[in-house]
């Protein structure tokens, strides 16, 4: 079952925070991910208005996405963006589940 990578960021520093996210792909790629929105247009509707990028990662499982997560590569890019005070992040994963489309018939 899939599951999803949602992440809302804080962007404090354009250029360090591009360092980070440019070594995202490669180790998102040896976990099977795929980037369904990454940047973008975006409009807050509700909420406070803390966060200016928002990323949404599709992974093939959850166990997938979390050990991604856990991964050396990516707690290794994590701490160089916030070593670097180059951006904040919040990142949920979710489980695909009830409100998936019902398969065609």
């Amino acid at each position: 079952m899939p599951a999803y990578w949602v992440a809302r960021a804080k962007v404090n520093d354009p250029v360090e925070y591009k360092k980070y996210a440019d070594r995202v792909p490669a180790i998102l790629a040896k976990y099977g991910a795929k980037v369904l929105t990454r940047g973008g247009r975006y409009q807050i509707l509700e909420g406070a208005e803390r966060f200016n990028r928002f990323v949404v990662i599709e992974f093939p499982s959850f166990e997938q996405g979390v050990a991604c997560f856990y991964s050396q590569e990516y707690r290794e890019a994590a701490a160089f963006r916030r070593r670097n005070k180059a951006g904040e992040n919040e990142l949920v994963m979710i489980e695909a589940g009830e409100g998936q489309p019902e398969q065609a018939r």
